[in-house]
């Protein structure tokens, strides 16, 4: 049940690669997140929700995850970097770190329902029905990890603690997991709106921060053709693993 979380990592060591990247790379790279994310909370999110429980929790959860995550966009100091006025200090750095703040909280609580989903699965089937869902969890978990640390390095991090970072954000899923497993009523319970909640904070990051940000520079088509990319990514792994 751990290796699925810990899968985060793996994505995570892509930036690596990227010691000194462009500007029109980190908005593609910007781009290439939003697509993932995108993809990752209506596949891995939203429609496991649903088939889970009832509308009505679903839409519970995802007022309460919108909720949740625009106090905290409210509440995290900031000025967008894209509204900076010319001949005025710029507050790019305070921006790009309060946005990696607001992604890297998203895909942790994201990573909360899907270790939900996995401790739910071997309690209730035991291994013929938890391991294959682990394992799908974890191949998908892969490219969400490289979602939590491409913002990081953009934001001033050094590669390797942006993937310490990532793997850190994935720590959650077996606690959640060993959780879910020793309280399976319960569990079963609140999964949808688990889910729902996480996909609301997935998706209030994505079209507040990821998508105008990767935009602002006049990298508008590298960043959609990135985006387009990301979330053919994530649909195709999610179509792939069921």
């Amino acid at each position: 049940m751990s290796c699925s979380g810990l899968a985060t990592g793996i994505g995570g060591l892509v930036v690596l690669l990227l010691r000194r990247p462009s500007q029109r790379l980190l908005d593609a790279l910007l781009g290439f997140t939003s697509g993932i994310m995108l993809a990752a909370l209506a596949f891995s999110l939203l429609v496991p929700a649903i088939d889970a429980g009832s509308l009505r929790q679903v839409l519970l959860g995802f007022a309460l995850g919108g909720a949740f995550i625009a106090a905290a966009d409210r509440f995290l100091p900031h000025v967008h970097a894209r509204f900076a006025e010319r001949g005025r200090p710029s507050t790019v750095g305070m921006a790009t770190q309060r946005r990696a703040v607001l992604i890297l909280a998203a895909m942790t609580i994201h990573n909360l329902p899907e270790g939900m989903a996995v401790g739910t699965a071997f309690a209730a089937g035991g291994p013929e029905l938890g391991l294959p869902l682990a394992v799908a969890i974890g191949v998908q978990n892969i490219p969400e990890g490289f979602a939590v640390a491409a913002p990081l390095l953009a934001a001033g991090l050094s590669p390797a603690r942006s993937v310490l970072v990532a793997l850190g954000s994935g720590a959650v899923e077996p606690v959640a997991a060993f959780a879910a497993y020793a309280m399976l009523d319960v569990a079963a319970g609140i999964l949808p709106v688990a889910l729902a909640f996480a996909g609301a904070a997935m998706l209030y990051v994505t079209v507040d921060e990821l998508i105008p940000e990767s935009q602002a520079r006049g990298n508008e088509r590298i960043a959609s053709l990135a985006l387009l990319v990301g979330f053919a990514l994530m649909m195709t792994l999610d179509n792939a693993l069921g």
